[in-house]
């Protein structure tokens, strides 16, 4: 049970007065389904994320083996998107710790998936301009 704890602590959706955040551990069908995420984010996601996923996919492993060539990052970009990470860093003594860090989703899709997983890194939060997307 704890395991499901976890789990669904992954899955929130927050606001402030410019920005979106989105947990990455919701499934599309998931967030398809969430009252609590803004109508215009989940009506993008079906027009322009699901034909590029599957239902059963995570924002998180969506996020992590996109393609830096796919279209979904020009998307992700006119959205001014920033994805929160954790990764592995070495401090002193040779003890290794998370450590949060953002990037552009541009800059996430450049880095390999071979890399991710030799960094630690764990998709966290995906952030997107309000004003964006109403723009969109």
């Amino acid at each position: 049970m704890n395991n499901k704890v976890t789990y669904e602590d992954g899955k929130y959706s927050m606001q402030d007065v410019g920005t979106l955040y989105l947990g990455t551990k919701y499934t599309f069908d998931e967030l398809l389904e969430c009252e609590d995420v803004p109508f215009k984010f989940r009506l993008l996601a079906q027009k322009y994320l699901l034909p590029e996923a599957d239902g059963e996919d995570t924002l998180e492993t969506h996020l992590y083996y996109l393609d830096k060539k796919s279209f979904l990052v020009k998307i992700y970009k006119q959205l001014k998107a920033k994805v929160k990470v954790n990764v592995l860093v070495e401090k002193k003594g040779g003890k290794r710790e998370y450590a949060t860090k953002n990037y552009t989703v541009e800059e996430l899709a450049a880095i390999p998936p071979e890399e991710k997983e030799r960094i630690g890194m764990v998709v966290q939060e995906l952030s997107v301009s309000k004003f964006a997307l109403m723009a969109f």
